[in-house]
């Protein structure tokens, strides 16, 4: 999907400035124009294509949003915006370490397909210049730190919501917070209570750590070690690369060959996550960038990075194990060297 498909209908900003006490409700829809309307489908796009994100549903009996949702048309955008906002602003106004924001809300349309987009826009603090006279007329200058700026284009916003309007399924983004003395993804759980999935990025790490994890308890030697976790972000680097996914039970035999006990262990692993059967597909090429080389740190200080084509190609790199266990890394058939 590109920015551009998506098509803007209507759009609301409420005020959820946790120290006023009460919410800034908007009775007016915005003006969002090419450029403000343009701010509005990037971070609508970064949501939608985000290897963070959770596909969602509502608990229907117990959601409050799901419920405002069913009365849902054109005509009352402004009146559930509203509704929506009043919901958040009342957990928030009872957990204090729940950061203020701007809510941002959006009815748009991709194709034919209806959506709303709930973005909470929470507040950065950043210096900005103020301009003043004095009571002789003199032009004042000054520094001023303001704290309720919004967070740019470029930037990831960390609470965020896309509801599809036809079936009330869901995407999201969160962040945990303090909630009664302890961290929790209340986005989810307390202002949409919903059923949250593993993002992309969380099964990419829970698979990742799993694998090291076993490697480092059946495998005492540092050398061979290191020399297996190669092998293993090879393998995954390649499901990906030839395969456009990460097919967990392919991976799980490649990497643990001839190694039943680990794979057994690893299986036992991901099985409490329902991975195993799992094909992971990732929407942006930064999450599998990691994969795409090899970082090494010599115990002696020297640190190598070699991009997994080049360490795959044995005309271009060889590990050689030395009679006293020491290990040579020999760098094949280089025309320049280049010092940066």
């Amino acid at each position: 999907m590109d920015k551009y498909d998506i098509n803007i209908k209507k759009v609301i900003v409420h005020i959820l400035e946790s120290s006023a006490g009460i919410p800034v409700l908007s009775d007016e829809e915005l003006d969002y124009g090419s450029e403000f309307g343009d701010f509005l489908r990037e971070h609508i796009l970064k949501i939608d294509t985000s290897d963070d994100v959770k596909k969602c549903s509502f608990y229907e009996n117990e959601s409050e949003v799901f419920k405002i949702l069913q009365e849902f048309s054109p005509n009352s955008f402004s009146e559930i915006s509203r509704k929506i906002a009043v919901h958040l602003y009342g957990i928030m106004n009872s957990n204090i370490d729940i950061p203020s924001a701007d809510l941002v809300v959006v009815h748009y349309m991709v194709n034919r397909a209806n959506y709303l987009a709930v973005l909470k826009m929470n507040y950065k603090s950043l210096y900005t210049h103020m301009t003043s006279q004095d009571e002789f007329g003199t032009n004042i200058n000054e520094i001023i730190m303001h704290k309720a700026l919004l967070p740019g284009g470029s930037q990831k916003l960390t609470e965020a919501a896309l509801i599809s309007l036809d079936d009330l399924t869901l995407k999201l983004v969160e962040k945990k917070y303090d909630v009664n003395g302890v961290k929790e993804n209340y986005f989810s759980k307390r202002f949409l209570q919903c059923s949250s999935s593993l993002s992309v990025k969380s099964k990419l790490n829970i698979i990742t750590k799993a694998v090291e994890q076993i490697q480092e308890k059946f495998i005492e030697e540092d050398n061979e070690q290191c020399e297996a976790k190669m092998k293993a972000k090879s393998i995954i680097n390649s499901e990906f690369t030839n395969q456009g996914v990460l097919n967990v039970n392919d991976m799980t035999e490649k990497i643990f060959e001839e190694q039943p006990e680990m794979k057994a262990e690893f299986e036992e692993k991901i099985s409490k996550y329902q991975l195993l059967e799992d094909e992971i597909e990732v929407s942006n090429s930064i999450t599998s960038k990691k994969f795409t080389n090899q970082h090494l740190k010599t115990d002696t200080g020297i640190e190598i990075k070699i991009p997994m084509e080049q360490y795959e190609n044995p005309e271009c790199v060889e590990f050689i194990t030395n009679q006293d266990g020491t290990i040579s890394v020999l760098i094949k058939n280089v025309n320049h060297l280049y010092s940066k």
